[in-house]
């Protein structure tokens, strides 16, 4: 069973504690992979733990193959996530927009039938936003 490289590089923070669970003897400096150089890796555990060379490399395909799938599994479960999260905006957007709707024809006729009053109002609003954005400048 050959080793995927790229998918235990990938993985190998993850799964290195997992090695080291298997042969205890192994040290963090026996599992650095170097310059990406998988099969000096099996020697290095070969040599240490007198294991065969088909042995770790089927141990390390197992473990990668589990984080692929896992990290797959994980992949799935967000897209449905995603999928029903979207699917409930989309259900309920169209409440949004007609609550949104009718708030805003509510705001039009009350400054349709009170025009001074909402002027005023307007006023008000905008000197006192100018008032603490011209404080907040001139306390810097």
């Amino acid at each position: 069973m050959a080793i995927n490289a790229q998918e235990l590089q990938g993985q190998w923070n993850k799964l290195r504690g997992q090695v080291k669970e298997k042969w205890g003897q192994l040290t963090d400096d026996d599992l650095q992979i170097q310059g990406g150089n998988i099969d000096q890796l099996v020697g290095r555990i070969q040599q240490k733990t007198g294991e065969g060379r088909d042995t770790i490399e089927r141990y390390l395909s197992e473990l990668t193959s589990r984080g692929a799938s896992a990290i797959s599994q994980a992949a799935e479960s967000a897209t449905q996530y995603a999928q029903q999260a979207g699917g409930r905006l989309r259900e309920h957007y169209g409440e949004f927009t007609d609550a949104a709707r009718d708030r805003l024809d509510s705001v039009q006729e009350h400054v349709r039938h009170n025009p001074t009053q909402s002027v005023a109002t307007a006023f008000g609003v905008g000197l006192v936003a100018g008032l603490i954005v011209g404080l907040a400048l001139r306390s810097r």
